[in-house]
């Protein structure tokens, strides 16, 4: 496992890289080598430029009244993460990340902002960097069938990040699906058993989007291991990537997607080789790049 803070890849552009490596875990993390410190201090800064910070509001403004049906849900805030690497042979590598709230609208209106180089500060510090944005911590799984292909999504020309790219499937932990509408707990027992709900949705949110989004069933997959957090440069945009298998042929699959819960996302499911997965990867965001990037690295580990 390795902290990967200076490494930029470009995929496709020599002028910008299309991603950076925020964690790379090439051995897969399983859930009790996960844990989660989430508070509010890790939550956004807001900007010092006034303006600029109004912009915030009225980027939501505007989005809300195009589409009435916006809905500002609560996300989790990546801040950073702290790496507890094995000392020993014996000792297995662990990951604390680091995590605040944030929610849609301060998406939309910092990451999403047409100024959001704006809201970064000149730091070689990914966290300074980014203190001024949303950051909300996104998802990402590389799903293996039994006959060995790799699922990606194309996405649907209607949705708001990204129509038509090529993407993993995923989406986001969800705050409100554990009960967190706030920071509320105080004592250092409810924290702790917070920190332990996040750490659970981190997890159990891939399954969910996985279900959801192509349609197999839960007990079809294999427990999630993460394998890294990948940070898209355009708009500074963070997901973390997670590896798991499903134990059926991709032909049974296609079938399931026809009938998948959020398939509207989506207008094709493709299962592809390693080899063609090289070609489609420069056609995805630059946080799935990443993914791709991370994925082989766990392959490499692998031999």
């Amino acid at each position: 496992m390795e902290n990967s803070n200076d490494r930029d890849i470009a995929i496709g552009t020599h002028d910008r890289p299309a991603f950076k490596l925020l964690l790379s875990c090439p051995t897969g993390l399983s859930p009790s080598q996960v844990s989660v410190d989430f508070t509010e201090s890790y939550d956004r800064i807001p900007h010092p430029d006034a303006d600029l910070e109004n912009s915030v509001s009225e980027i939501w403004d505007k989005r809300l009244q195009k589409n009435a049906s916006l809905f500002n849900g609560l996300k989790f805030r990546y801040e950073g993460h702290t790496l507890h690497s094995e000392s020993n042979s014996n000792q297995e590598p662990r990951v604390c990340l680091h995590l605040g709230l944030t929610d849609y609208r301060t998406f939309i209106g910092t990451n999403l902002n047409p100024m959001w180089e704006r809201f970064l500060l000149q730091s070689e510090d990914d966290s300074r960097q980014c203190q001024h944005t949303s950051s909300p911590l996104g998802n990402g799984a590389i799903v293996e069938t039994s006959d060995r292909k790799l699922l990606v999504l194309r996405r649907s020309n209607n949705v708001g990040e990204f129509p038509g790219h090529y993407v993993f499937p995923g989406g986001h932990p969800e705050p409100e699906e554990i009960g967190i509408l706030s920071h509320q707990a105080k004592d250092a027992d409810s924290k702790q058993i917070i920190n332990e709900k996040v750490s659970q949705e981190m997890f159990d949110s891939i399954i969910r989007e996985v279900v959801e989004e192509i349609g197999v069933p839960a007990d079809t997959l294999s427990a999630p291991v993460l394998i890294g957090i990948s940070r898209r440069v355009f708009n500074v945009r963070p997901a973390a990537f997670f590896f798991m298998k499903c134990n059926l042929h991709s032909m049974e699959i296609q079938e399931l997607y026809s009938s998948a819960t959020d398939s509207y996302e989506s207008i094709r499911l493709h299962a592809v080789s390693k080899e063609d997965l090289e070609g489609m990867a420069s056609k995805m965001p630059g946080c799935h790049q990443g993914g791709h990037a991370l994925f082989k690295l766990m392959l490499d580990a692998a031999r």
